[in-house]
């Protein structure tokens, strides 16, 4: 068992699947060499045991006869019959080095041919279990039929004796190949034959399941020893030599079970382990995690399906984060938790419209590169701006976009973030003075209208091109507002829907009420006061008290925090 372990831990790491360079290394290019020998091991230790048991217990209890007969039948066995097994266990690897050889190489192998040898990779363990076990099965038939042939009667002992020697060494010596075989075949064959596709897909293939598994192990770590000491202790004569040989009987299967549970471990901790690991990573939201472990058994569809999850979210993730530079984060994961269907919900929210002025004589002035320059450097901070107080760029209109607050998962106090956001904008307009200037542009000013209301947010338009968008009268009257800024002269505007739904206190100025296109009635507003010196229009954030009294419905008492200027008096007539 020593040389099989010493191939296992010196063989290379298993490759990726998809790779599409031929791996090397002396391990991968004498695969087929390593997996036809990995079975040697066992069945050497077990014939060592099996000699060594004849030898001593056995033949004492034989006539001279009897012990010819014995002598020739063992070797004319091991002439006929060991050559025969493993010929039957190296044909099919042998018809299979040509495919081998091509792989190696990175050569295309027919579909059909290759198909047909990932089979006989998999069923590899099978083949070496039906083999091993037809040798030891006529070992306990062939040996006590021949010396019950012979004239003087048989030691009824000795047939005892061989029942046991035959079964405690075949039994272990047929599970350790088959785990041998498997353990071998995974990490020197499958990293080859299997770099496009899952050895658990192979149509044809009988890979071992994780029950049948336990129940291999449970023979050969458990019962063949119990089994073994058990016949033992059947045998007539036994306490004349019992205790010492017993004992030795017991340290080589309890060496075998140990052998068993480390090749076990193998077989099924280490994609455990390998699940548990990647499992954490992609919690942490590392979605580069994969289990690059090529398995034919339960442990295959596991790993990939597993792989095929992470990959979904990676995708998803990637498509959130193309499709959130085209509509915004926010909207992006709306519409992907929306479906594909159109349509949209009815709720509160603050609409802000931002215009940036002039940008008509500035275009006829400057060069389109220049103009598309200083509209990313605005927009680029713009964008970032109002996410961070929650809201979500719905729109770029040319010269100015259009925000809302209140959608997703930001919802609360959503015209309060509309307004931070807002005089915020001005804010790093005034600190993206230089790097406008580079663009040619240092003096870029912009209008700001901000209103509240109900509004229908969701997809929009047809089948095959949609829009998430907000549509309502609120929508209206918030470009609307924009519109008159420049008319009062005043760079921020809200409406007295949006003040009333305000809990933080801002600096306001009450404007005479404004007749809107498309309004019977005239529509109150205020100006909100520009920052003042050295004030700054930090990222929204209220008072845990403040907030759940707004939340909770309590009407807050703006007139306490709002500090609203009374609107101009009106010039006095002429004398």
């Amino acid at each position: 068992m020593e040389g099989f372990a010493l191939a296992i831990r010196s063989t290379s790491a298993e490759l990726p699947r998809g790779s599409s360079a031929a791996p090397d290394g002396l391990i991968v290019r004498h695969g087929l060499l390593l997996a036809g020998a990995s079975p040697v091991a066992a069945n050497l230790v077990a014939s060592t045991f099996n000699i060594l048991y004849n030898s001593l217990q056995i033949e004492p209890l034989l006539t001279d006869e009897q012990n010819a007969r014995f002598q020739s039948c063992w070797q004319a066995f091991n002439l006929t019959v060991y050559p025969l097994a493993i010929a039957c266990w190296a044909w099919p690897l042998w018809r299979m080095r040509d495919v081998h050889a091509a792989l190696v190489r990175g050569e295309a192998v027919d579909a059909d041919r290759l198909a047909r040898v990932r089979r006989q990779v998999v069923n590899l363990p099978w083949r070496i279990f039906a083999v091993a076990a037809t040798c030891w099965l006529l070992c306990a038939v062939v040996f006590p039929t021949s010396l019950a042939r012979v004239g003087s009667p048989l030691d009824s002992a000795a047939v005892w004796h061989l029942i046991t020697s035959f079964w405690t060494a075949g039994l272990i010596a047929v599970t350790h190949s088959f785990f041998a075989v498997e353990l071998t075949s995974q990490r020197v064959l499958f990293p080859l034959f299997f770099r496009d596709c899952s050895p658990a897909s192979v149509p044809g293939a009988a890979p071992l399941s994780v029950t049948t598994r336990g129940v291999l192990w449970a023979l050969s770590a458990a019962v063949c020893p119990v089994v073994s000491l058990v016949l033992l202790l059947l045998v007539p004569q036994a306490q004349q030599s019992l205790p010492l040989f017993g004992l030795a009987v017991a340290g080589v299967a309890i060496l075998y079970a140990v052998t068993t549970s480390w090749m076990m471990g193998k077989l099924v901790a280490k994609p455990i382990q390998a699940l548990r690991e990647a499992s954490m990573r992609v919690a942490r939201g590392d979605l580069d995690a994969r289990v690059d472990l090529q398995r034919a058994d339960d442990f295959g569809p596991l790993i990939e399906r597993f792989n095929q999850m992470v990959a979904g979210l990676r995708e998803r993730e990637h498509l959130e984060q193309t499709f959130g530079r085209h509509v915004g984060r926010e909207a992006a994961r709306q519409i992907l938790a929306q479906g594909d269907h159109l349509g949209g919900s009815e709720l509160e929210v603050t609409v802000m419209f931002v215009d940036i002025r002039n940008f008509t004589a500035q275009a006829e002035r400057r060069t389109p590169a220049e103009m598309i320059d200083a509209l990313n450097i605005f927009f680029t901070a713009a964008v970032d701006t109002v996410e961070r107080h929650g809201g979500l760029v719905n729109k770029f209109l040319g010269d100015g976009l259009m925000a809302i607050f209140g959608v997703g998962a930001n919802r609360d106090l959503h015209a309060d973030r509309a307004v931070t956001a807002a005089r915020a904008l001005f804010e790093l307009l005034a600190a993206s003075r230089d790097e406008l200037a580079r663009s040619g542009w240092p003096a870029m000013t912009i209008g700001i209208g901000v209103n509240t209301g109900q509004a229908v947010v969701g997809s929009i338009g047809s089948p095959r091109r949609r829009e998430y968008t907000a549509i309502g009268d609120t929508v209206n009257v918030a470009a609307r507002v924009e519109g008159l800024t420049k008319q009062l002269d005043r760079t921020l505007l809200i409406t007295d829907a949006t003040r009333k739904r305000l809990a933080c206190g801002y600096p306001l100025e009450r404007l005479p009420p404004q007749t809107l296109r498309g309004k019977s009635e005239p529509l109150p507003l205020f100006a909100v006061a520009p920052l003042a010196p050295g004030e700054t229009a930090a990222t929204f954030s209220l008072t845990e008290s403040v907030a759940n009294s707004f939340v909770e419905g309590s009407a807050p008492d703006l007139g306490s925090r709002d500090r609203v200027a009374a609107p101009p008096s009106p010039p006095a007539p002429p004398r």
